[in-house]
């Protein structure tokens, strides 16, 4: 779990871009607003980083609320659809 979860810390910084380093990133620290500061564009793009880089769809934007709080619920959302 925690390569998944570095992985997808790399993901956000190398994708979306971010003026950070993945090892800033707390597992539990929030992806939007205060947290990282993530919006709804990274958000798109983030959907589409998901499902390209683990084969995970979110169909959905209550789905993509819950999975997109933190590294943390984006890891344990994954782990879920790929087993």
């Amino acid at each position: 779990m925690s390569a998944l979860k570095q992985e997808i810390k790399e993901l956000l910084v190398r994708d979306l871009r971010l003026q950070t380093t993945p090892d800033a990133i707390g597992d539990n620290d929030p992806l939007f607003g205060e947290g990282l500061g993530l919006d709804s564009l990274d958000a798109v793009e983030l959907v589409v980083q998901v499902n390209k880089h683990f084969g995970v769809q979110i169909k959905d934007m209550t789905e993509g609320q819950k999975a997109f709080t933190s590294v943390q619920t984006l890891a344990d959302y994954i782990e879920k659809r790929r087993s």
